[in-house]
């Protein structure tokens, strides 16, 4: 048994029996192995399972050697040319030329090697990064997948998240256009309540024109936005997640805490209500680990800190004048927008923000829709060409306003009228002042084999009011008698 493999049981018994003072030669003796395998564990210098790294050292590379290659690299630094650095060859040929070196080529190539991976940071290195309360906000653009009207779509959540308190910002649009992104921040600074100094973001299109990081020149309308808030722009360099880690963290869990399972809403505003909802639940239960006083504590400390927010509001969105054609349209991004048949071939202003689209004329609107980002598609609204199907009633059952926007249900309704075309827009009329849903709940009140009027459907718009009676018991309120006569004299009418 001289010669057996040491297990940790038997490391552990030459060590206790050491320590209760027997001699390495008796522990050889009883345990049947060799005294140099005693004398290797017996003062615990080893263990069984760790092997010794042996190095040997060159006789070759004497620390002249080495001093010489590492001035070799700091002359490389100073001089900062990319194209006529030293190269292993040239070191090696220094050598051999300048201190007679009598070692092989593969030597000092290897030698080179270890030195430069001890000189070399590793690209995963992070510094520990610190935030005075005010200091900084990071923002950045993620995707996430959610149901709208029943309908499957991606969407981008913007997120914003101050540095110090770590309290966060989520809203949804579906665009990641300069009109979102300058309106989300717009968003973000009244929901903070307050505006940090800086902003740290990465060198998307929507805020850099040109270069990067410290070099990154602003889009135009970004710079008069960060102005007029007075904060400063910190770009990140390319691929530096690392820079802006905090809000990469939170794109994270806004998909995963906000966004799972997919929401179902039926529109974006209604969903964007809901995430405040969240975030502000986020900022009075959530304690960040790294944090020492929950979210909601540090976030108090920082309000104090942010900057105020300017009394002028600032226009985020992209505003163009637009003439409206014959068919009372206007082309905005690709799609066409109706607008009322009074303002054809009028000049009015289009204001297109990340979800809506308003049309103005002479500082009024005059038509508000949710913004689609689509290819040459159409939006009508009724109302806008009801005024115009009064005075060519022919031409209902052929609008394309009629049939892209009522129901079905009630158009095929409105063809049991007798009166006819006319009479279907009289009936389209009542949709535009009362509704659509209210005029087929009146449908559902006639019975099926009642030829219907229009005068019909009038006739239960026009349901009696019951009036309100309040009914008070004599006994509840005294009334003391009033002796009239002092009036009567007083005005001539009793001598």
């Amino acid at each position: 048994m001289k010669g057996v493999k040491i297990e940790m049981d038997m490391y552990k018994e030459i060590r206790q029996r050491h320590l209760a003072g027997e001699s390495q030669r008796k522990i050889a003796r009883e345990m049947d192995i060799s005294r140099q395998v005693v004398k290797k564990y017996y003062l615990g210098d080893t263990i069984p399972e760790v092997r010794k790294q042996y190095i040997r050292p060159s006789p070759i590379i004497s620390d002249d050697i080495i001093k010489f290659i590492l001035a070799c690299f700091e002359e490389d630094n100073k001089e900062n040319l990319r194209k006529q650095k030293h190269t292993a060859k040239r070191i090696f040929d220094r050598l051999v030329e300048e201190h007679n070196f009598i070692g092989g080529e593969s030597t000092i190539r290897n030698t080179i090697g270890k030195l430069k991976r001890l000189q070399k940071v590793p690209p995963q290195a992070i510094v520990p990064l610190s935030y005075e309360p005010g200091e900084a906000i990071q923002i950045d653009w993620g995707e996430v997948t959610l149901y709208i009207d029943s309908h499957r779509m991606k969407v981008n959540i913007f997120c914003g998240r101050l540095c110090n308190s770590c309290d966060i910002f989520v809203q949804v649009y579906k665009a990641a256009n300069q009109e979102s992104f300058l309106e989300a921040q717009k968003n973000m600074f009244d929901y903070f309540q307050g505006i940090p100094t800086r902003v740290i973001f990465d060198n998307a299109k929507v805020a850099v024109k040109e270069g990067f990081g410290l070099y990154a020149k602003p889009q135009d309308k970004y710079a008069s936005f960060s102005a007029h808030y007075a904060f400063g722009l910190d770009f990140c360099n390319p691929a530096k997640g690392n820079e802006k880690s905090l809000v990469e963290n939170l794109v994270g869990y806004a998909r995963r805490n906000f966004f799972v399972p997919l929401p179902r809403v039926t529109s974006i505003s209604a969903l964007n209500k809901t995430l405040i909802e969240k975030c502000l639940k986020y900022r009075n239960n959530h304690k960040v680990k790294s944090r020492n006083h929950p979210v909601k504590t540090l976030y108090q400390e920082e309000l104090s800190c942010l900057n105020p927010i300017p009394k002028f509001s600032f226009d985020t969105s992209k505003t163009i004048p637009l003439t409206v054609d014959d068919f009372s349209t206007i082309k905005f991004d690709k799609n066409y927008y109706s607008v009322p048949v009074s303002y054809v071939r009028k000049t009015v202003t289009a204001k297109g923000y990340g979800n809506e689209l308003i049309i103005m004329y002479q500082n009024t609107e005059i038509s508000r829709y949710e913004r689609f980002y689509g290819k040459r598609d159409t939006y009508y609204k009724l109302e806008h060409y009801i005024s115009l199907l009064e005075r060519k009633p022919r031409a209902v059952s052929n609008a394309r306003p009629v049939k892209e926007t009522v129901k079905k249900e009630l158009l095929e309704w409105g063809k049991r009228l007798p009166g006819g075309n006319r009479e279907m827009v009289k009936l389209l009329r009542l949709c535009v002042d009362y509704g659509e849903d209210k005029i087929l709940k009146i449908k559902s009140q006639i019975p099926t084999h009642i030829v219907p009027t229009v005068d019909m459907i009038r006739s239960y718009l026009n349901e009696p009011i019951e009036p309100t009676v309040i009914y008070i018991s004599p006994n509840e309120i005294p009334i003391e008698p009033v002796d009239l006569k002092l009036y009567d004299q007083q005005f001539g009418v009793v001598k």
